[in-house]
């Protein structure tokens, strides 16, 4: 078998057999009952980690922000994010489409932007201008190369919504790689996790990268928010029936796979440190997380680097006509990563 590694993403991480255990021994019922026990308990675990009285397990991140923002506005609000937020880039225009609002758009520092700038963007009270109703962070910023948000930043957004009455929504797919890479405990019951969740009205939190799930992502919120979510949820079409068999999956991996994400950011600065050294390779993004963003030279694209690096056994993502992704995650082992360090070095990557 011809030798890959696969960096494309973290959501190619495949379900361990202790987890596949999880999930068969897991007790189920009938969630649009609400009388799934394995999901019930799930669900108040995460609430009860982010510091909030409910949350609402969901088929993808996608979802459970649309959902939120769905909840958050109207039709013909307008909803404040970075111009990289994967909710504006990556979600198929669902703002527009299933809730009617608008985007105003930010031009922050790798997907990271302070108060001040959503500040200047806020409509006036005015019935010429949309209603600004809803401001959107995301920690990590899956385009901005993994950066993680200052806390000080957060509370400083934090404290402007409430002074202007707006809800704050995190799309905290990657959240856990940041709390990690803040030096938090890798135990994540545990006060930093509740405060970090109650910065925000709202949290989407994701199960099927760096943690290994096979799917799945909760919505995270006051007992009110998630009523509301529940029937948006049902009109999305994410009703679900016996889900237990994937919560179960969820819940392992916040014993089991949290604790290894660190392994994921070592190995993601072995590959930044390798590439900022490439001679086809002009920048790279500061690392922080799993995911490493570099820019190539003029004269090559990313589709030509991305088409070479296969040919040397590596998979990864062009991320724009000069921009290459690679995401770090638990299915690559130590030697893959060196070995991807060796092969960058030595191919025609480096010619």
């Amino acid at each position: 078998m011809k030798w890959n590694a696969d960096f494309r993403s973290d959501t190619l991480t495949r379900p361990t057999e202790a987890m596949l255990d999880a999930m068969h021994q897991a007790p189920t019922g009938d969630d649009v009952f609400a009388e799934d026990p394995t999901t019930e308990a799930f669900q108040d675990r995460c609430a009860a980690l982010f510091g909030h009285e409910a949350a609402l397990f969901c088929p993808s991140g996608t979802m459970t922000n649309q959902i939120a923002i769905n909840v958050h506005t109207r039709p013909g609000d307008e909803v404040i994010c970075d111009r990289m937020a994967h909710i504006y880039n990556y979600e198929g225009g669902g703002i527009a489409r299933n809730s009617g609002a608008s985007v105003r758009l930010l031009h922050g520092d790798h997907g990271r932007f302070t108060w001040n700038d959503v500040a200047t963007e806020i409509n006036p009270a005015d019935s010429h201008y949309a209603r600004t109703s809803l401001v959107c962070v995301e920690d990590t910023c899956n385009r901005g190369g993994g950066a993680v948000w200052s806390l000080d930043s957060l509370r400083e957004i934090k404290e402007g919504c409430i002074q202007t009455n707006m809800p704050l929504h995190l799309d905290g797919a990657r959240c856990w790689n940041a709390m990690i890479a803040r030096g938090n405990s890798r135990v994540p019951e545990s006060q930093a996790w509740s405060d970090y969740g109650r910065l925000f009205d709202s949290i989407s939190v994701c199960f099927s990268k760096g943690l290994g799930a096979p799917a799945g992502s909760v919505l995270i919120g006051s007992r009110a928010f998630i009523e509301e979510a529940h029937r948006v949820r049902k009109v999305f079409g994410g009703g679900m029936r016996q889900i237990g068999v994937l919560t179960a999956a969820c819940n392992h991996a916040l014993d089991v796979e949290l604790p290894r994400l660190q392994e994921d950011h070592q190995h993601a600065q072995q590959l930044g440190a390798v590439l900022e050294n490439l001679s086809r390779v002009k920048a790279v993004d500061p690392v922080e997380t799993n995911i490493v963003i570099f820019e190539i030279h003029a004269g090559l694209t990313a589709d030509q680097f991305v088409e070479w690096a296969q040919q040397a056994g590596i998979s990864c993502f062009a991320f724009g006509p000069q921009r290459v992704r690679m995401v770090t995650h638990r299915d690559l082992s130590a030697d893959q990563i060196a070995e991807t360090c060796e092969r960058l070095t030595t191919s025609v990557l480096n010619g």
